[in-house]
């Protein structure tokens, strides 16, 4: 599960990354100081999710290789960290620390409302099928790492 996890953060802020930093140009992900000081902070961040994806793909395949790879599992965690790093985005980073909007010049509202509301689904979702995959019986010690 954890594996996925990891992955599901990584991908997620890749995406974050990608189409709301690169391609829309809607924010960096450090807004309270220059552009250039906005675009460093988009470097880390893109390195960080490169690093968390390429990582978890190595410890996938370590699963794999070691037959301790439960997909259910793995999914599920893939959801999971997809929903908890978005939510976390949008709580913390948004509202709470304030780096950054998702979008400015336009109401906030509706934008907050798809981003957590997406996270929210994505978590939830996740948390599912990590209960129906427990429930099949499929966790073992080493899936636990899955």
């Amino acid at each position: 599960m954890l594996v996925g996890v990891l992955f599901g953060c990584g991908i997620i802020a890749f995406i974050d990354e990608a189409v709301f930093h690169q391609l829309l140009h809607w924010h960096h992900f450090y807004d309270r100081s220059t552009p250039g000081a906005g675009l460093v902070s988009d470097g880390l961040f893109h390195a960080f999710s490169w690093f968390a994806t390429v990582a978890s793909l190595f410890l996938f395949a370590d699963l794999r290789r070691r037959n301790a790879l439960d997909t259910r599992r793995w999914v599920g965690g893939t959801l999971v960290g997809i929903g908890a790093f978005q939510l976390y985005d949008g709580v913390m980073h948004h509202k709470i620390l304030d780096l950054h909007q998702i979008r400015y010049g336009v109401d906030l509202l509706p934008y907050d409302l798809l981003w957590n509301g997406a996270a929210v689904v994505f978590l939830v979702a996740g948390l599912l099928v990590l209960r129906t995959a427990r429930r099949a019986g499929r966790g073992g010690d080493t899936a636990d790492r899955a």
